[in-house]
């Protein structure tokens, strides 16, 4: 596991006029035709697995896919699209494993979920269900690089502070996941989120893209 310090926040480096410096400006153009390219090409290379996988979820009964409400850049909604891991009527029976709950602050997790279908631990441990998160890339709701994209329940919680996360797009992935993910605190998720907006350039990006496919191989944090 890829170890990255999570310290604390620091001002937004942007203008005091409230502009961003033309740098930075420039290297979001250059991150959002990466965004689009870098997603394009994920999709034509897992292709045959995106297929495979559906038809699997498919066969174990209920629709294949599976959409929630997200809390995208500027604090606006949008429809996150993953790949169904869990039973159908998961959302209801969540209220009756509260007890049960492992999450760090309003996340809700457990180890051994008992909601999770046999396909769905597979694609949940080398992260193959958030594959489909690649078509949120293209309609441009999301980066292949960011921030969690967190729940309206998490965001009700988050302080003034912890809302600057929402000046960016959430990623696909970012710190939080070569970081530990769900084996990580709160305070250090939400850390994480506000170092990435604040310390933001392309060479982090290119960074974290590189230690994603060891993340997701080793699996830690996965469930």
């Amino acid at each position: 596991m890829v170890a990255i310090t999570a310290p604390a926040a620091r001002p937004l480096r942007f203008a005091p006029t409230g502009g961003r410096p033309p740098a930075r400006v420039a290297g979001a153009a250059v991150k959002q035709l990466l965004d689009v390219v870098g997603a394009l090409t994920i999709l034509l290379l897992t292709l045959p697995i995106l297929i495979a996988v559906a038809l699997a979820v498919r066969a174990d009964g209920g629709p294949a896919f599976f959409t929630q409400t997200r809390i995208g850049r500027d604090g606006r909604t949008f429809r996150m699209v993953k790949f169904r891991s869990m039973v159908v009527d998961a959302e209801a029976r969540k209220a009756a494993l509260m007890a049960a709950n492992e999450g760090a602050g309003p996340l809700f997790k457990m180890k051994n979920d008992p909601r999770v279908t046999r396909i769905g631990a597979v694609i949940r441990k080398y992260s193959i269900d958030e594959l489909p998160q690649l078509f949120n890339v293209l309609t441009g709701s999301m980066s292949l690089i960011g921030p969690r994209p967190c729940l309206p329940t998490e965001a009700t919680r988050y302080t003034a502070e912890m809302r600057r996360r929402h000046q960016v797009k959430p990623g696909l992935t970012g710190l939080w996941q070569v970081s530990g993910r769900s084996n990580l605190s709160w305070d250090e998720s939400v850390a994480l989120d506000l170092r990435y907006v604040d310390d933001w350039s392309l060479l982090m990006d290119i960074r974290i893209a590189a230690k994603t496919f060891g993340a997701v191989m080793a699996s830690r944090g996965a469930y």
